[in-house]
């Protein structure tokens, strides 16, 4: 959770985010009084918002970078520093809505820092104060930072009495009737060894998993999604009715005691040991380590696992583990001198939606996307999320001009959650509501659902739309299908379609305009037999590294002729030419997935490859009375894919696909190879992780071909998982269910072997 929040009086322009930190040194003295008032203003309002509404304006990046300059600020010009400035005070206010209450212990914030390099110099200055004062060097806890509500939990003689927000952190609200609904809280702590008044602290928050499933049902309901969990966990604390609050999926993990008269624990992971016994609920996530190293391996684990967590996550705490040592340190006004957070890079941020558009896919499906101010999130630099169709755009009620929630998780496409209601009527132009074209932008169609009752609608032009057969042409060559690295995007687009207008007058937007010199997917292994030679492609002209904003047209596959030398294929195209005779040699699978059917991905088109065999085996079942019945009954693939399947195969220009890559070549059957032995028949195995020399693929195909299933999940009939490394959630849950895990050295013995008696 953020522990410090604050905010102004207007919304906070690019600019001033974006140059803040480089103007702090710069600034006079009365511009220095200037943009201290601002910013001032801008975080109480914030924090008010974030605290008391539940409804922030800003996003956790942006406000923190306020926060920050605002730190610099002061320390510049200590002169400026007031009692009530933002720096010096804890949280927010107490909600006039619910009845204020004293916490018996004050709740502190955490002193945030936003890289590496400050952490390691806070924790070199935190053990150089420790063994200034003849300590040992400190043994550190670290745990995640829980992205939720803080909540301190009163206890007399072993009964909770009160619950309260923290508030100011001497203040806080009184919740006391909506935390009662919370299950993981016990109203009666366990045993008899606590004091007979304690306080102890910690985070409601939302679990990832049911927080999604509240979405959809919100979704479902035609009202707009909760932007994240810890506004969502936050509104469902400050209900009126707790039955209301009992709704929602609440849950809660414990981190500290406030009061603690009569405690004897000499640690605080020795503190957490004991509130598991009274039956508070404690973090399975936390670690006592001993050296820097460790606290930095720590960070770099829940890193990469963020996303495979019980909950979200925006950093981690690294505390000094012993009491003693805690109390010796103190604190400041605002933060303790023993703790600090290590804030991850933001996955959620606030931009501008400038418009929707439409694209549309290799099937046809017409799906909005947003394009916004470019704005950097989980390290990388986004200006496009999806909105995925037109119910889920009017479900989100987002708009063209508002400011928008942008959530990019990890590798996850980017997400637009939701507007930012506060800042909407402050929009100048005003927004304006999205209209869901009626004509594919493409080749003109008109869209409609493919059947009735579906939400998503599609261009049912699939055979000649320019923009749905330039989407097949990349799909088919990527790592799913033939795996044709120098048929990327855009090289299909160029195969495809003419080059279209000049995107300087499209917004910057290069759009498939059709026809190319490829027709039709049917021709890609005969690209060699076309003319290339004359196919362009825009390109945008760039100055000392930087786009112009202008484009020209240039060769694709062809060199620029000269005085001195003719054009000629590029080595880019004589690499395409060889691989695409090397992708002749596919494994059947690949060639399922390449033929874009609805529904049919790599682990349909493995199992209906390992049932078959061959392309002709398959058609001949597509033939039978029966076909639907005997497809659906191929482990992995099911009624909807059968249905898929037979549908597809029916397009007499589909059929014609087949016909001419396998006159070009294309293998249409996998080799059986009599000698590699069935030792896995009956076995389920679930790959997950990196392996050292293996990949996932050839892991998965290895179990294929020795009559085992390669599974994506697992569950009490999994035979074995086999984890490399980032194993994640799989690894865990095989643990739990007590299902045997092998490392690569252990599968390979199980491929030759198969499981030996005892197993």
């Amino acid at each position: 959770m953020r522990q410090d929040r604050t905010v102004s009086s207007e919304p906070v322009e690019p600019q001033d985010i974006s140059t803040a930190s480089e103007a702090v040194e710069a600034v006079p003295d009365q511009a220095a009084r200037d943009r201290y008032s601002v910013l001032v203003d801008l975080i109480q309002k914030y924090r008010v918002a974030y605290y008391n509404e539940d409804a922030p304006l800003a996003s956790d990046a942006e406000f923190d970078l306020l926060y920050s300059e605002l730190e610099k600020l002061e320390a510049l010009h200590p002169e400026l520093v007031t009692n009530d400035s933002p720096t010096q005070v804890v949280g927010g206010d107490v909600s006039v809505a619910f009845a204020a209450v004293d916490h018996v212990a004050r709740m502190y914030s955490l002193e945030d820092v936003f890289s590496l390099e400050e952490l390691e110099a806070w924790l070199v200055r935190a053990a150089a104060s420790v063994e200034k004062r003849g300590g040992q060097p400190p043994q550190w806890l670290t745990e995640l930072k829980i992205d939720g509500l803080a909540v301190n939990l009163l206890y007399r003689d072993g009964v909770l009495v009160r619950a309260a927000t923290r508030g100011d952190g001497t203040t806080g609200e009184d919740i006391t009737h909506n935390v009662a609904t919370i299950k993981d809280i016990p109203q009666k702590l366990s045993g008899t060894n606590f004091p007979s008044e304690v306080e102890i602290r910690g985070e409601v928050f939302i679990a990832s998993k049911d927080f999604a499933e509240l979405n959809e049902k919100m979704v479902a309901a035609g009202k707009a999604p909760f932007a994240n969990p810890r506004n969502s966990a936050a509104g469902s604390l400050r209900q009126k009715d707790p039955a209301e609050t009992a709704k929602r999926p609440l849950s809660m993990f414990v981190h500290g005691i406030g009061a603690r008269e009569g405690l004897s624990t000499a640690s605080q992971s020795e503190t957490y040991a004991l509130l598991k016994e009274w039956g508070m609920p404690i973090s399975p996530y936390f670690k006592v380590v001993s050296t820097l190293a460790e606290v930095m391996d720590f960070i770099a684990y829940y890193g990469e696992h963020r996303h495979d967590l019980i909950h979200e996550i925006d950093g981690i705490v690294v505390k000094v583990d012993d009491l003693a040592t805690q109390r010796e340190l103190g604190h400041t006004s605002r933060v303790p001198r023993w703790s600090v957070a290590y804030k991850y890079p933001p996955e959620e941020v606030h931009t501008k939606l400038l418009d929707i558009q439409v694209q549309v896919g290799r099937t046809g499906r017409v799906t909005p996307f947003g394009i916004m101010e470019p704005v950097k999130v989980a390290g990388s630099t986004v200006e496009r999320a999806t909105l995925h169709n037109q119910d889920v755009v009017k479900a989100k009620g987002v708009m063209i001009g508002d400011v928008v929630v942008l959530r990019k998780a990890g590798d996850v496409i980017p997400e637009i959650v939701g507007p930012v209601m506060a800042l909407r009527e402050l929009q100048d132009p005003p927004v304006r509501e999205f209209v869901m074209p009626t004509h594919c932008p493409s080749c003109g169609t008109e869209l409609a659902p493919a059947k009735d009752g579906d939400i998503d609608i599609r261009c049912p032009n699939t055979k000649s739309c320019p923009i749905q057969l330039t989407e097949r042409v990349a799909h088919l060559s990527g790592r799913g299908g033939f795996d044709i690295e120098a048929l990327g995007y855009e090289a299909a687009v160029a195969l495809t379609s003419g080059p279209g207008p000049d995107p300087a007058e499209n917004g910057g937007s290069i759009a498939p305009a059709g026809p190319g010199p490829l027709t039709s997917e049917a021709q890609v292994f005969s690209i060699a037999e076309l003319d290339l030679s004359g196919v362009v492609v825009w390109r945008e002209i760039r100055s000392k590294g930087e786009g112009t904003g202008r484009f020209q047209q240039v060769p694709y596959f062809y060199t620029k002729a000269t005085s001195k030398k003719p054009s000629v294929p590029t080595k880019t195209t004589e690499k395409l030419y060889e691989e695409l005779e090397k992708a002749k040699k596919a494994p059947l699978w690949r060639v399922l997935v390449a033929l874009s059917i609805r529904h049919v991905g790599p682990t349909a088109s493995r199992a209906l490859a390992t049932r078959y065999g061959t392309m002709a085996a398959i058609q001949e079942a597509l033939l039978a009375p029966d076909a639907r019945e005997q497809l659906a009954n191929v482990d992995g693939v099911g009624g909807i894919i059968a249905e898929a399947l037979i549908e597809w195969f029916a397009v007499d220009w589909h059929q014609e696909i087949v016909a001419a890559w396998a006159a070009a070549g294309v293998l249409m059957a996998d080799a059986v190879d009599e000698s590699v032995p069935r030792t896995l028949e009956g076995l389920t195995i679930v790959v997950t992780g990196t392996l050292p020399t293996l990949s996932r693929d050839e892991a998965k195909e290895a179990i294929i071909t020795r009559g085992g299933k390669a599974a994506g999940s697992v569950s009490k009939n999994t035979s074995y998982v086999v984890a490399g490394e980032a194993a994640g959630t799989k690894l865990d849950k095989a643990e739990a269910l007590g299902i045997p895990v092998l490392d690569e050295e252990a599968f390979i013995a199980l491929l030759a072997t198969g499981p030996t008696p005892a197993e």
